[in-house]
This record gives structure tokens, sequence and C-alpha cells, in this order.
């Protein structure tokens, strides 16, 4: 099949690269020129937010994904009027790319998501109590385009475009659970992660799977993974970030409609990983058996702040020398303040095991230039 991407970044990478033994072809579609999948994939520069771009890259594909949610819609639901196949659907797509109908589908659908309130020029005054966390309607990520508002000097700091005031949650966990269904309706469900953040980037800093959860927390996640996906109606994969509040109560945050972040340390410590499963529910094949073999944990290689330039690895010759570790470079050549040029999975026999493990060789590797 021809299999088209919109987005040639590193997730769109990992999924060429876990799908090279199969027989496909595949076709990207990024405005950088260097992108991490221009060398290993039928690379086409241009705009995944233009119309007609879209429109000319989708025409020949006998199916079309997406590895990053900020495309233009309106051209994917064209190519469906074509008869393209789109995974996920378009429809789903424009749903989740901008947040004030990612909020309104929760909503209509009984998925428990913090209070809100949306701001677009239309209220006189804004009623949320504060504290709360501002996230620009579109063209948000990786922490970029949310803030919290917390005192009424912070309110000077309000943005004034369109936006999601939403409800601070007490957080007592952050948590992920990625979810796939095929064209055929079969559904898979990945073990529960535990995301931990990088308090001054506000991204993922350590991913760890098992979570140790109660059987009412997941009865609740259970709950909330089946409401989503009967309300999604599509094929695909889903990313649904989820809060886990001091008082017990599990809230969905947001969700991806593509492969994510918080799914790295599937790919050794799972049966299968997210981008198998990816692969197979783009081809509409059976989906992958999801369990998690071993304790396993990701932590992200980022930019260290001051540098600039032609990427180097400090420490990467140490870290290969370890045992159940491994280096997940994303091909991108230049390096700065807080960008993701990849990952390191770690696999342990003990949650203990594995926090040590990290800490450790977060220690050991700076990205610099």
């Amino acid at each position: 099949m021809k299999i088209g991407i919109l987005g040639g970044g590193q997730l769109g990478r990992m999924l060429i690269q876990e799908a090279l033994k199969y027989d496909d072809e595949f076709y990207t579609l990024d405005p950088a020129s260097d992108a991490p999948c221009h060398n290993i994939s039928h690379f086409t520069q241009g705009s995944f937010n233009d119309y007609d771009t879209v429109l000319d890259f989708g025409k020949d594909k006998d199916v079309l994904t997406i590895e990053i949610e900020h495309v233009n819609a309106d051209a994917l639901a064209e190519l469906e009027n074509q008869g393209i196949k789109v995974v996920p659907n378009s429809s789903i797509i424009k749903t989740i790319q901008q947040k004030i109908l990612q909020k309104q589908f929760y909503k209509e659908h009984n998925i428990p998501s913090p209070e809100f309130e949306i701001m677009d020029g239309t209220e006189d005054e804004i009623k949320i109590a504060l504290p709360f966390v501002q996230k620009l309607n579109t063209g948000g990520y990786d922490g970029k385009g949310v803030q919290v508002i917390r005192t009424n000097e912070d309110m000077k700091n309000l943005w004034t475009q369109d936006s999601v005031l939403e409800k601070l949650v007490d957080i007592d966990k952050e948590l992920s659970v990625i979810v796939a269904r095929n064209e055929n309706g079969e559904t898979q469900t990945f073990p529960v992660t535990e995301m931990v953040a990088d308090p001054k980037l506000n991204l993922l800093d350590f991913n760890i799977c098992p979570v140790f959860l109660s059987e009412e927390i997941e009865n609740q996640i259970n709950s909330i993974t089946e409401k989503f996906l009967n309300a999604v109606n599509s094929p695909g994969l889903f990313a649904i970030e989820l809060f886990l509040d001091k008082e017990g109560k599990v809230w969905v945050n947001e969700t991806a409609p593509r492969l994510h972040n918080s799914g790295h340390q599937s790919q050794e410590g799972n049966a299968n990983s997210q981008f198998e499963q990816m692969y197979r529910v783009v081809k509409n094949l059976p989906l992958a058996d999801t369990d998690a073999i071993i304790y396993s944990g990701m932590l992200n290689l980022v930019g260290a702040e001051g540098y600039s330039g032609r990427v180097i690895y400090e420490g990467m010759e140490e870290v290969l020398k370890l045992p159940e570790t491994y280096v997940h470079l994303y091909g991108k050549t230049e390096t700065k303040p807080g960008r993701k040029m990849g990952h390191i999975n770690v696999l342990a026999d003990s949650r203990e095991e594995l926090m040590e493990k990290l800490v450790k060789v977060k220690a050991m590797v700076r990205v610099i230039a």
C-alpha cells in the first residue's frame, strides 16, 4: 500500500522504522527539508497546513494518517470525499485540534474533564474562579500555548486569543492511556503509564509503566476509554492524557489523535509497541498484544539550556554500556534548548530499580552543541 503521513517528525520516523519489516511504501509531507523522515521515506517538502498541498499529496495514496494534529482537516475531508481512506478520520482530527471543540466533545459525551469556560471574545467577564489554566484554542503542544493563572496579578498576563479557561486540578498523578481501534471495530488498550513532567520545560521527563492503581481508579479509566472510543466513531490510535486528583477522581486533560511521547517505553517494555499498533490500525489488521512484559520507563533527550547548533550527545558512550538501556535518536542534526532530540528506554525488575536507573541515565547524558 501507499501510506501517506502528514508530518515528517520523530513519530513518523519511528512508525516507518517499525513498519519496514512489512511490505508498504511510505510517503511523508513536512515543511522542513531535513525532517526526521526525509531520508527514510518518499519525502515531499511542503506545508501540511496548506489545503492544496495536502490535497495534492494525498490524491494518489491508499491511506493517509498523521503524526501531528495541526494539519489541514478540510483537505483531509475532501480527500475522504474522493475515496481516500484517512485514519483517524478528518472529523475527529478537526475536533481534537481545537481545544474548544475538544472540551465540548467531552462534555457532550459525559467524559469527565475539568470544569471550563470558553474565551472567544463574546463573554462580558470571566466567571471561572482562580486558579485556572488557560489553553490556546489552536497550535499548542509540548507545554506551549498553556499557562496557569493563579492570582489577580497574573490576570494581566491573560492571552487575548480564543482559548479554554479550565479549573486547576489538584493533581496527584499525571497518567496516560493509549487506545486503538481498527476499521473492523476491534479495540485494544495499552497499560496505563505515569508521566512525570519537567517543571521548567513543562514537557514529559519520565514515563513509567506499569502503574499500580486501585480497582476503583482503574474502573474510572476503563469507563473513560470506553466512552471515548464509542464517541470517536473512527479507527485510530489515541493517547488520552489523564489527571488523577488527590481525592481519587480521574479527569481527561486532553487527547492526541496520534502516536504519543507517553507511549515510547512500549518499544521495549510491551509485547508490541505503539508504532506496531499504529501500523496495524492504518492497515486494518488484527490489533497487537499490548501487555507490559517488564517494568519499563522512558526519558526524553532534550536540548540543554544555552546550546544551539550541530548536536553532540555528551556521555552517550557510557550510556550504551548499560544493560537493558535502549537509545532512540530522531535524526535531528540541530539542537536548541528544550528541543526533543531523542529518548532512552530502560527496563527493570521493580519500580524502585526503574526509577534509580532513569535518574542515573538522565544524569549521564547531555544534549549540547
